[in-house]
């Protein structure tokens, strides 16, 4: 083989090389639009249970950030001695509770409070905040005690200790990303809307457990 075979053979080389890095590069970045697409189809073949999955994915990693924070505000070893019932209990609140009954409030809000009637970001508004969150705080209340093992004693002592400081801070945390969320957001994405949102409201939930 001649030098200048060998030099034609190593250019293909690093030809393929970097074609193939190329198309590596390529993949990765088509993956989250590969996954966006898998969760629109699951979201329209199956809302509820991929919406109550989602919820308890997210709901369990909330309750396991907020392991992680009071351990960090503590300087302890974040990862050391972590609570596994915590994100488990919060999984099983999101993937029962939060996931269907957000899917069905969202869809019974469309129902009885159209976009076409008067003022109907204000009244979906006062909906979800004068009903839906003290109702849902007190299901959360009521779960989470269920789930730890705790007696009714303990629930009213939780509840009279920590519902309205709960409820204030959701009212000023909440309203504004629900206003957006109920009236900007496409009704198959607001119950995601809120879960994400959730991450950082479940760390202050967990710390009323403290």
């Amino acid at each position: 083989m001649n030098e200048e075979e060998g030099g034609t053979e190593v250019v293909v080389a690093v030809k393929t090389q970097q074609e193939g890095s190329l198309r590596a590069e390529a993949g990765l970045g088509a993956l989250p639009q590969r996954a966006l697409a898998q969760y629109l189809l699951l979201l329209r073949l199956y809302p509820v249970l991929t919406k109550a999955v989602t919820s308890g994915i997210l709901s369990a990693l909330g309750n396991f950030l907020a392991q992680m924070m009071a351990k960090q505000r503590r300087k302890e070893n974040c990862f050391q001695k972590l609570d596994v019932s915590g994100p488990l209990r919060y999984a099983i609140y999101g993937f029962f509770f939060t996931g269907p009954l957000s899917h069905f409030f969202y869809l019974l809000m469309e129902h009885w409070i159209p976009s076409e009637v008067p003022c109907a970001g204000v009244r979906r508004l006062l909906l979800d905040r004068l009903l839906f969150a003290p109702a849902f705080l007190l299901l959360f209340l009521l779960t989470m005690n269920f789930l730890e093992g705790r007696d009714a004693a303990a629930l009213s002592v939780q509840i009279r200790r920590s519902f309205w400081p709960a409820l204030r801070m959701n009212w000023r945390v909440w309203t504004p990303v629900q206003f957006i969320n109920i009236n900007y957001v496409p009704l198959q994405f607001r119950v995601l809307v809120a879960n994400l949102v959730s991450l950082f409201w479940y760390v202050y939930l967990a710390s009323l457990g403290k």
